[in-house]
């Protein structure tokens, strides 16, 4: 009986001890995917910044006014081609 008893004691140790070694692995394999989650979004974070800069270049009106001159070719109507509109 004692000896049943003293198996029962070193499968609870055992099961411990496999169950604490494998909740430490679980945390380190979590923790590498935390950290490489973040350096994702720290690299994210700096393309937006570079592109919301990029945003704001591009809708700048001397910008848009030299790249409509260019490429569309389109001028400043003459004061004979405006005509003023009322309600």
């Amino acid at each position: 009986m004692r000896a049943i008893f003293m198996l029962a004691l070193l499968a609870a140790v055992l099961a411990s001890a496999i169950s604490v070694v494998w909740a430490r692995h679980e945390g380190r394999v979590l923790f590498v995917q935390l950290t490489a989650l973040q350096n994702q979004r720290d690299d994210m974070n700096i393309e937006y910044g570079k592109l919301e800069l990029e945003q704001a270049t591009f809708a700048e009106p001397r910008r848009i006014d030299e790249e409509a001159r260019q490429q569309l070719g389109m001028v400043d109507p003459r004061p004979q081609d405006i005509r003023l509109l009322r309600r």
